[in-house]
Order: structure tokens, then C-alpha cells, then sequence
């Protein structure tokens, strides 16, 4: 044999060696080294993972009656993943898949595109990788025709789901209290690596707003899952494995549904009402608060909207309203986020200032028409006279100008435009010592803080517009010029003198807090959690929505305790003084024609009216109350945004709940009594779901 084809074929042979010893031992490597790993992958060929969502829990009013439960429903689902992995895009699949549901594919295509700058409603606001529900009341033939051809259909499925309902009991709304449910987006998803999430169900619908998100860990429940067996067709064999999830716990609310009702209603009614007298109520809010505990009884928001709109998906004109100003953004409480001038309701903190100030309370006071405060003649409400009196009386016919004169004497004594190192600013203090100007701590997400405003926060504001007023201050407002030559003079010379001097805490700033007026904000919350501590003796509630969540088995998983209270530092005498002038006050005061003829042999209604001026708007109406005068019960408060006069909007509400709750006027009592029910409602659990009864235990245990 030639040498040189001897060399060859030796080459050959070491070289078919080594390519036979890297084949086993790449061999060797996957049966032994990663055999694990493929045998995984072989098996995940021909079984699947289902997760299985839990069924959330309910959320109940303090009678049991559902404000929030579950309906069973078939959901059909689009799995964006699969489909865009198809040769067409999954064009074809979504044409067949319209053509069984009754719809079209562009609509399809629109529910399962995803949420981003410039894509309108409908679209997917969830993580890309969850199934997208496209249809959650679909017909059962049309959901069988799915199921039985999945070959026609890869990446769409057919499941009994629970969908989130809202039956509204009694015609009990409470929306924005409750909150609402959207997909969970990609970002949580990653922050919950670990955790199995899927697509339209309990366990990815997470609560956004109101008691659903605040209870959202409590309502949300376990999935469970199920390892299934499948052919090459993706068609399901027979079930490997599985773990039944653990239903979410139930909710059980302070709200009686009735109570809610009523607020509801009156608020609507106030509104139609100012309408008719030419004013443009926009917005309001009721409260009613247990004055011992601080649970809220009801609280409702005007304007509303209806919860159920976020199932299955919103447009974009639906998504709009709800945001939008022409609709009056329903989305916002204004209970726990509406921030408004109190006007004098808000006296009950100047009061106690005043009197801690060194005023007498005892004493007597003259009540001009107006009142001088500096350079500037403050006036009373229509510039009324009403001569000599006590405290009392002041809190009665709600004069101001006592109240100007409290407030400028002591910017006097604190140093005027030139402050001492540390000025007392009574009546700043006392505001803050009720609670105003701090969020109450409420079991609900998103609460606004308010505004007490003092030096600093004046020198704060000024750093922050000074740019702003010294440009109007040099070029004037010529849009306003155009329409309305005297407001853009007044708004010129406003700025001149806010740019030079605007950080100064002037006179009228001390005069106008003490009213309620200026630049004080509260929210309705925080004026009712005031009048509860007026009430009950000068405990600080924290409001609390939540009473306890009840597990599955009917057994309580926790008790939603009260914190402690914080106290009033103010004496009793002078709370007891103050309760005396409000009972005057829907007598013979300025609430004396919006009760007239109220049964207060019944329930003695105390309140105090507030009418608050808003540049360029119509005023703010406020009614504040709380019940019975001799052993409270009760603070019920009201608020009507450009309502008009306090004893013309927001009294009569007040009037309107107040006799639903008794039962005046020929109206059935929501409160059987007047009195709310003790311990937990007895709740009813069949297989999977609670049903409730409606009278309550007076263990606190649920049967």
C-alpha cells in the first residue's frame, strides 16, 4: 500500500474515533448529567400546568347583604403568546373564534392588543404572557364548540370562571368605597416571581382602589393546580395531578347597606335641588359615623358611577368619563379625597382656640355687620348685625365677625407681619390638635391630607409661585384682558403684591382660617371624625370601613380592631359648651328652616351650617351634625360643591338621612331602633360560596 494512502486512512480512522468518543460522551452527558432536566422537558411535551384560580372573597354590609360577590360564568380567553407565534399572526384562529362568539376580528383584535401611550381603550392593561379574557358571558353552545375543537382553536380556551358582581342591596352602591379589580400588569408579576399567577381569575385580578386593594391579600384566596395529561393535538387525556385552591376570605363592612342608601339618595336629591335654585353643584359627599368607634356607617360620593363597568374590560369613552372632568370625575371619593373649604363648621376648633387662648367662654361679644382686620372691613354673611352675645349665640346665628376679632388680636400678639421667634398661632394649633390638616388613617387607600396653612407654608407656597406672579405682576393676563378687563387688572395687582410680598402672613390670613375661609382645606372624613370627637367627649377616632374577614369554613380569621384613640386637649366643659350652641343651631339658628318640623322628640339633632366662598365658583355647602344631642350616637355630615348657602343644600340632606335611619316622615327606619347591629352577621356556607342571613349574632361569631 502506498505510504501516503496509509497516512490517509490512519487520519481516518482517529479522526471517526474521536467523533465516535464526543458522540458518547455527549450521550453519557444528557442520560446522566442533565437526564433530569430532559426527562422534565419530555414530560412538559405531553402534560400541561393549569393553574386554578380561587374564588375571591365576598365583601358584606354589617347585616351580611353582599356589596361585592362572585358570579359564575363561562370566559372565554385568548393566549396573546400562542396566537402570535402562528405563521399568520393567529389571524385565522381569531377569525373563526369572532365568527363562534358573534363578534368581529378587529373588536377581538382591539381586546387583546396591548395597553400603552396612544392605544385607546379596549385594550389589555395585564402582563403579555396571561391569557386575556375576551368574552365573559359567552353562550355555553359556543363555549362547547371551543372546547371540543381546540385543534381549530390553539390558544383559546373555555373555563367556568367567577366573575366579580355588584348587586347593589337596597340600592346601596358605595362605588368608590369598594373599589374595583384590573389585571395584574407584568411589572407586579416579576416582583412575584415564584408565585403561579394566570390570566382572568382571582388570583391576577388584584384590587386597585377602595376595600379591594386595601383587603386585597384577605380576599384574594390560594390557586390551586391541576397537571393534566395532553395528546399532540393539545387536547386533554386525563389528569395527572392536582391541588384544590383555598377560597378567598370574606370581607364583612361597618356599611349598612340601608344607611348607604339613604346618603346616597339625599346627596342626588341636594343636587337636583341647588340646580333648581341656579346653582352648579358639581360634586358632594355624606358621611355617617359611629361617634364610639369611629366605624363608618355609610359614606357616599357624588357622582358616581356603576363598579360593574370594569368587568371584562372598559372602552375608552367609559374609561374617559370615569377620569374626566365633563363627568365630573365619579373615580374620586370625595369623602376621603375632596378637599374643601369647611367654612363655619369649622368653628368648633376656633372656639376651643379661643377660649384656650384666653377668652372667656362665658363671655359677652358684639357682633357688628363687619370688622375691621388691618386695612380691610370683613364682613358677616349678607353683612348682618346682630349686637351683643355669648359664644353660645355666635355658634347659633354662626357670626364672624367675633371670630375675625379672635383671630386678629392674637396675629397681633404673635408679632404681626413681623412675627415673634415663636409665634403661638393658636388657632393653627387647635385645627391640627382635631385632626384637620392630617390624614385620618381610614382603612382605604388614597386619603388626602387637607391644608391648615401658617407662616410656613406660606413662605413655602411663595418660593413655589413666586416665578409665576412676578411675570404676572410685569406682563399681565391679556387672554383674561380680552374677555374681562377688571378680573385681569385684579389679577395683575394680586400679583404684584403676592410677588413682592407673598410669603407674609398677613391679618386677613389669620381672619379668614378661623372661619374656614382662605386657604384651609378638609375633607368630609376628617370634619365628621371632628364632630364624632365634639360628640363623644374628645376621642380622636381613626375611621375604620372593615369590621372582620371570615374564612371559608365560616370561622373568623381576624377581627379588624379599632386603634386607639387619640384625645381632643381641650376641656370638657368647653366641649359640652360647644354641644349646647349646635343644639340651638337646628332650632332656632341657621339650620332652624331646613328642620322645621323635624320630629326631634325622636332624635335630637345638633349641627352647625358652613357656607364657603370660592373665587370664580358658587359656594360650598356644609351641614355637620351628630345625634342625639343628650347621648350621641351619630356624626352625620354633608357637602354639596357650589350648593349654595350650608342650611339651603347640605342641611336638608342631612335632614333626609337622619330621617331614614329613625324613620321620620313616613319612611321605613334602615335602623331598627336607631341602632346599629351587634357582632358579626350569621353567614351560610354551601360547597363553595357564602350565602348570608340577615340577622345579626351578638357573639361575633359567625354561625
Amino acid at each position: 500500500m502506498n505510504p501516503r494512502t496509509h497516512f490517509r486512512i490512519v487520519v481516518l480512522y482517529v479522526l471517526v474515533g474521536a467523533l465516535l468518543l464526543v458522540l458518547m460522551g455527549r450521550l453519557w452527558t444528557m442520560q446522566v448529567l442533565d437526564g433530569a432536566h430532559y426527562r422534565s422537558v419530555a414530560a412538559q411535551n405531553r402534560t400541561r400546568d393549569i393553574v386554578v384560580p380561587a374564588v375571591r372573597g365576598m365583601i358584606l354590609d354589617d347585616m351580611g347583604r353582599p356589596l361585592v360577590r362572585n358570579r359564575t360564568a363561562l370566559v372565554v380567553s385568548v393566549d396573546r403568546t400562542v396566537i402570535s407565534r402562528q405563521k399568520d399572526g393567529g389571524k385565522a384562529v381569531l377569525t373563526r373564534l369572532a365568527k363562534t362568539l358573534g363578534t368581529t376580528y378587529d373588536d377581538l383584535q382591539k381586546q387583546i392588543r396591548l395597553c400603552g401611550p396612544g392605544i385607546k381603550r379596549p385594550c389589555w392593561p395585564g402582563s403579555p404572557y396571561q391569557p386575556i379574557p375576551v368574552d365573559d358571558r359567552v353562550d355555553p353552545k359556543r363555549a362547547l364548540q371551543i372546547m371540543e375543537r381546540q385543534e381549530e382553536f390553539p390558544g383559546v380556551t373555555a373555563q367556568v370562571q367567577a366573575v366579580r358582581e355588584y348587586p347593589e342591596p337596597e340600592g346601596a352602591s358605595a362605588a368608590q368605597a369598594l373599589g374595583y379589580l384590573q389585571p395584574i400588569t407584568q411589572d407586579e408579576l416579576d416582583r412575584r416571581k415564584g408565585l403561579k399567577v394566570t390570566g382572568y381569575s382571582g388570583v391576577d385580578l388584584i384590587g386597585r382602589d377602595g376595600l379591594e386593594a386595601e383587603y386585597d391579600a384577605d380576599l384574594r384566596g390560594v390557586p390551586g393546580y391541576r397537571k393534566v395529561l395532553v395528546d399532540s393535538q393539545g387536547r386533554v387525556t386525563g389528569t395527572a395531578q392536582e391541588q384544590a385552591p383555598t377560597q378567598g376570605g370574606t370581607l364583612v363592612t361597618s356599611i349598612d347597606a340601608k344607611v348607604q342608601e339613604a346618603a346616597e339618595k339625599a346627596l342626588e336629591n341636594a343636587v337636583k335641588s341647588a340646580h333648581t335654585q341656579g346653582h352648579k353643584a358639581d360634586a358632594a359627599a355624606a358621611v355617617v359615623m359611629d361617634v364610639q368607634t369611629g366605624r363608618l356607617v355609610a359614606m357616599a360620593s357624588y357622582p358616581t358611577y356603576d363598579p360593574s363597568i370594569w368587568t371584562g374590560g372598559i372602552s375608552q369613552d367609559d374609561y374617559d368619563a370615569l377620569l374626566g372632568k365633563k363627568k365630573g370625575e365619579p373615580l374620586i371619593s370625595r369623602v376621603t379625597q375632596g378637599q374643601f373649604a369647611p367654612g363655619s363648621t369649622f368653628k368648633v376648633s376656633s372656639v376651643s382656640a379661643a377660649v384656650k387662648d384666653g377668652y372667656d367662654l362665658h363671655g359677652t361679644y358684639s357682633c357688628p355687620g363687619s370688622y375691621d382686620v388691618g386695612n380691610r372691613a370683613f364682613r358677616n354673611f349678607e353683612g348682618e348685625s346682630h349686637g351683643d352675645m355669648s359664644l353660645h349665640q355666635a355658634l347659633v346665628v354662626s357670626c364672624d365677625t367675633i371670630f375675625y376679632k379672635f383671630a386678629y388680636e392674637e396675629w397681633l400678639r404673635d408679632g404681626a407681619t413681623k412675627p415673634k421667634k415663636n409665634p403661638a398661632d393658636p388657632m393653627v394649633g387647635m385645627a391640627r390638635n382635631w385632626g384637620f390638616g392630617a390624614r385620618t388613617g381610614i382603612d382605604l387607600p388614597g386619603e388626602s391630607i387637607g391644608r391648615i396653612p401658617n407662616r410656613g407654608w406660606k413662605r413655602d407656597y411663595w418660593n413655589a409661585t413666586k416665578k409665576a406672579d412676578c411675570k404676572g405682576a410685569k406682563d399681565g393676563y391679556p387672554d383674561v384682558e380680552k374677555t374681562d378687563p377688571s378680573r385681569a387688572a385684579y389679577l395683575k395687582a394680586v400679583a404684584a403684591e403676592n410677588c413682592a410680598e407673598g410669603y407674609v402672613w398677613r391679618a386677613g390670613d389669620a381672619a379668614n382660617l378661623s372661619v374656614g375661609q382662605g386657604d384651609v382645606l378638609v375633607t368630609p372624613l376628617q370634619l365628621t371624625r371632628a364632630y364624632a370627637a365634639l360628640a363623644n367627649g374628645g376621642k380622636l377616632l381613626t375611621p375604620r370601613v372593615g369590621t372582620a374577614v371570615v374564612r371559608p369554613d365560616g370561622s373568623v380569621a381576624r377581627q379588624i380592631d379599632d386603634p386607639k384613640p387619640g384625645r381632643l386637649p381641650v376641656d370638657p366643659k368647653i366641649l359640652s359648651y360647644i354641644r349646647g350652641g349646635l343644639a340651638g343651631v337646628t332650632k332656632s339658628g341657621t339650620a332652624a328652616g331646613a328642620f322645621n318640623g323635624f320630629d326631634f322628640k325622636t332624635v335630637d339633632v345638633a349641627g352647625k351650617t358652613g357656607t364657603a366662598e370660592v373665587y370664580g365658583k358658587d359656594d360650598t355647602s356644609w351641614f355637620a351634625s351628630f345625634a342625639p344631642v343628650k347621648k350621641p350616637k351619630y356624626a352625620v355630615v354633608a357637602m354639596i360643591s357650589q350648593g349654595g348657602q350650608g342650611a339651603m343644600a347640605a342641611a336638608p340632606a342631612v335632614r333626609e338621612i337622619y330621617e331614614a335611619m329613625y324613620g321620620l316622615n313616613g319612611k321605613p327606619a334602615a335602623l331598627k331602633d336607631g341602632k346599629l347591629p351587634t357582632g358579626l352577621p350569621k353567614l351560610r356556607y354551601d360547597s363553595t360560596t357564602p350565602t348570608t342571613g340577615p340577622t345579626p349574632t351578638t357573639s361575633g361569631k359567625p354561625s
